[in-house]
C-alpha cells in the first residue's frame, strides 16, 4: 500500500461534490499509521469525507494494523478491532460504523474462540472477516502484496472455518483475482446463509498478462455474471485508483477527474449493475488506496455520474440501502 499523495497534488482537480443530499455510505476504506507521510486515521477520513459528500456511515475493512504484539497467534488480529473500536469510540458516529475484521479461517472450528473475541472488542461495530485468497500464476506482474495457496477456499478446513461465519450473521469480504470469481460461485452454493462479498468489482486487473483490456473485459464479465447467479453474493463496486487496474493515473502530474474517471469505469460499473442489481452492489472508496489516483470528492462525483440515468430508488440502494442491509447498520 503505497504512501499517500500529498494534498497539494490533490487539490491540483479539486470539485465540488454533485448532489449532496444524496445519502452515502462508504462501504470499504482502511485506518492504518505506517508513520509519518503514510497515516490514515480518523481526522484524515473525515478531512476528506469534509468536501460536501453526504456520507452517512463507514465501513473499515481490515488491513493488518493493530495487531496485538503478543498472546496467542490466533488471536492477534483482534487488535485490529480493538484499535478501531478505541479510535472511533467517541469520533464522528459516521466513522467506522462497521468494522470487518480479520480471522484464520484455516483455523477450522477453532477459529470460533477468535470470531468471540472480534464481537467482544465491538459488540455494536463487528460485522464480518475479510480474508484474502489472492492467487495468480503471476504474482509479481499483477502486484499481489500476499499470494495464498491456488484454490485455497476448497480447503476443508477453510470450508470449517467459514462455516462459522453462519452461526454468528456474520459475512465473508471475498478478496481474490477476477479469475477466481468461479470460486466464489462455488463457495456460495455451498454455504447459501453466508452472506459473500466481492471487493474492487471482483478483482479487476489491467496489468502484466491482463493488459489486453478487451480480452479481460470479456472474461471478467463472463465471470461477474456467474457468480452473480448466487442470491447470497453483493458486489463492491470501487477500487478505481488501484493501480493494478493499469489506468496509470497515479503516475500523473495531476490526479484523473471524476468525468474522466466514470468514463473510464462505465463497463465495468454498469455490467455489475445489470447482473447483480442495484439491491446486492454498493459503492465503495477504497481509501486511502484510491487515493494515489483521485480526490475523495472526485470518486463519489464519478459514482453519481455513472448513475444519473437510473431512479432513484436504484441509486438509494447502490449508494446507501444495500450496505445498510448487508453491514447492518443503522445509519
Amino acid at each position: 500500500m503505497a504512501t499517500s499523495p500529498s494534498s497539494a497534488w490533490l487539490r491540483q482537480t479539486y470539485e465540488e461534490a454533485l448532489e449532496h443530499e444524496l445519502p452515502i455510505c462508504d462501504t470499504h476504506h482502511h485506518f492504518w499509521d505506517h508513520g509519518e507521510g503514510d497515516r490514515y486515521l480518523v481526522p484524515e477520513l473525515l478531512e476528506d469525507m469534509a468536501g460536501g459528500h453526504n456520507v452517512v456511515a463507514t465501513v473499515f475493512v481490515e488491513c493488518n494494523s493493530g495487531y496485538r504484539k503478543d498472546g496467542p497467534e490466533a488471536l492477534k488480529p483482534v487488535g485490529e478491532t480493538e484499535f478501531v473500536a478505541s479510535m472511533v469510540r467517541d469520533a464522528d458516529p459516521r466513522a467506522a460504523a462497521g468494522i470487518v475484521g480479520y480471522a484464520d479461517l484455516l483455523l477450522g472450528g477453532a477459529v470460533v474462540p477468535v470470531l468471540e473475541a472480534h464481537l467482544a472488542a465491538s459488540p455494536d461495530r463487528f460485522r464480518g472477516i475479510r480474508y484474502w485468497t489472492t492467487w495468480d500464476e503471476h504474482p509479481k506482474e499483477v502486484q499481489l502484496r500476499t499470494v495464498a495457496p491456488k484454490g485455497l477456499v476448497y480447503d476443508g478446513k477453510f470450508r470449517e472455518g467459514f462455516a462459522c461465519l453462519e452461526r454468528y450473521g456474520l459475512s465473508y469480504d471475498a478478496w481474490m483475482l477476477f479469475p477466481q470469481l468461479p470460486e466464489a460461485a462455488d463457495l456460495a452454493r455451498a454455504f447459501p446463509g453466508i452472506t459473500i462479498i466481492l471487493g474492487h468489482i471482483g478483482g479487476l486487473v489491467g496489468v502484466g498478462p491482463y493488459s489486453n483490456r478487451d480480452e479481460v473485459l470479456e472474461r471478467w464479465k463472463r465471470n461477474v455474471a456467474e457468480v452473480a447467479k448466487c442470491p447470497n453474493v453483493v458486489m463492491k463496486i470501487g477500487g478505481i485508483g488501484l493501480q493494478r487496474l493499469g489506468f496509470g493515473w497515479h503516475e500523473r502530474d495531476k490526479p484523473t477527474s471524476s468525468g474522466e474517471l466514470a468514463q473510464a469505469f462505465a463497463p465495468y460499473c454498469m455490467h455489475c449493475i445489470e447482473q447483480f442489481g442495484p439491491e446486492r452492489c454498493m459503492f465503495e472508496s477504497n481509501f486511502p488506496v484510491d487515493k494515489a489516483s483521485a480526490s475523495y470528492n472526485a470518486v463519489w462525483n464519478a459514482f453519481k455520474r455513472l448513475t444519473e440515468k437510473l431512479n432513484s430508488a436504484e441509486r438509494s440502494a447502490l449508494f446507501h440501502d444495500t450496505a445498510a442491509r448487508v453491514y447492518r447498520l443503522d445509519r
